[in-house]
């Protein structure tokens, strides 16, 4: 092994995560739409309890707006993070 192979490389930016803006929600519902320059994700919380009703209120509270390559991204990871779910507590139910 060289003396190279042990330093990081010079081209590849180093990523600092900055929380001191960030907020947490919790959705239990998401839709997704697209245009050719981007995808929206919708968020929000189904708070209807009962089944068998003729109207379903989602209350939105995030929309996250997406050009397509951070779609991809974000596709990607995500089938990542539910396939290890999926290793370690057993499949998921279909969406």
């Amino acid at each position: 092994m060289s003396d190279t192979d042990n330093k990081p490389n010079a081209n590849v930016p180093k990523l600092v995560w900055d929380d001191s803006k960030m907020r947490s929600s919790y959705a239990n519902v998401c839709n997704v739409s697209s245009t050719r320059e981007e995808v929206t994700l919708l968020f929000g919380t189904n708070s209807t309890w009962h089944t068998g009703q003729k109207e379903v209120a989602i209350t939105l509270s995030d929309r996250i707006i997406l050009n397509p390559h951070a779609a991809k991204r974000l596709s990607v990871l995500l089938s990542k993070v539910v396939e290890e779910y999926e290793t370690r507590f057993g499949k998921v139910g279909d969406a």
